[in-house]
């Protein structure tokens, strides 16, 4: 599942592959945002990404559908 992190002044989003539940992703994110000081995230490979609360413009929590591949008629 994907997550997309807009940072304010930035013109990337941060993209983490994640294999937590999206409820648990969002949970985390809610919670370290009304505590203020840092998000973090671990990855898919074991990588943590820490985020400034004070600098994130949005978080877009991905579902876990499966993108088709080749041409869809």
């Amino acid at each position: 599942m994907d997550v997309r992190i807009g940072i304010q002044n930035v013109a990337r989003e941060v993209v983490i592959d994640s294999n937590e539940a999206p409820e648990a992703v969002a949970k985390t994110v809610s919670d370290a945002l009304s505590a203020g000081g840092l998000l973090t995230l671990t990855d898919a490979k074991g990588r943590q990404v820490i985020i400034p609360t004070n600098t994130i413009g949005f978080v877009e929590v991905g579902s876990e559908t499966a993108r088709p591949v080749g041409f869809a008629q």
